[in-house]
């Protein structure tokens, strides 16, 4: 069989991605760096775009108004700012999936420390989110009220009792 293709066409996706890449290199988590040889030939394997505020959910995120929160893309509608790059950062695979379930975060209140709400198998907790992609005076730096959100949200997901499915999204 042939390869096939399953890279997005989405130009909005692309460049969301295309853009994140070029600021953060590798995952800001693991702080596994892409190696220069890698990105001189398109090769991203591994490596991921992530959204911190789920781009799914993009009606409650329009309905709270947190576009308002983005600030390098003011002469967009802000319902076209959840694409912004400080709404996301590059991460390996197995770690986007991790923080899309709300099982790793990132609490930017506490030195911008890593936490992991669950068995840790890759080192993660306690480990300091790589400047590159939240250098002071970065117009492109990601969004320390969106870094909140997702730490809440984790926090939530993972309370003893809570009661409530992880896919919930609270204020």
């Amino acid at each position: 069989m042939r390869r096939c293709n399953t890279r997005s066409t989405v130009p909005r996706q692309n460049r969301f991605r295309d853009e994140i890449r070029a600021r953060d290199r590798g995952c800001v988590i693991s702080g596994k760096v892409n190696p220069e040889s890698a990105i001189e030939v398109g090769d991203w394997v591994s490596l991921e775009a992530a959204h911190i505020f789920p781009s799914a959910y993009g009606s409650i995120w329009n309905w709270r108004r947190y576009g308002r929160f983005i600030t390098d893309m003011n002469d967009y509608p802000a319902s076209s700012r959840i694409h912004s790059i400080q709404n996301g950062f590059l991460l390996q695979s197995n770690i986007h999936q991790r923080f899309d379930q709300y099982l790793v975060s990132i609490n930017p209140d506490d030195g911008y420390k890593v936490v992991a709400f669950s068995i840790d198998r890759d080192g993660l907790d306690g480990r300091i989110l790589d400047p590159a992609c939240r250098r002071p005076g970065d117009r492109h730096r990601v969004s320390d009220f969106l870094l909140r959100w997702h730490f809440r949200q984790s926090v939530l997901a993972n309370m003893r009792g809570a009661g409530g499915p992880i896919t919930e999204l609270a204020a």
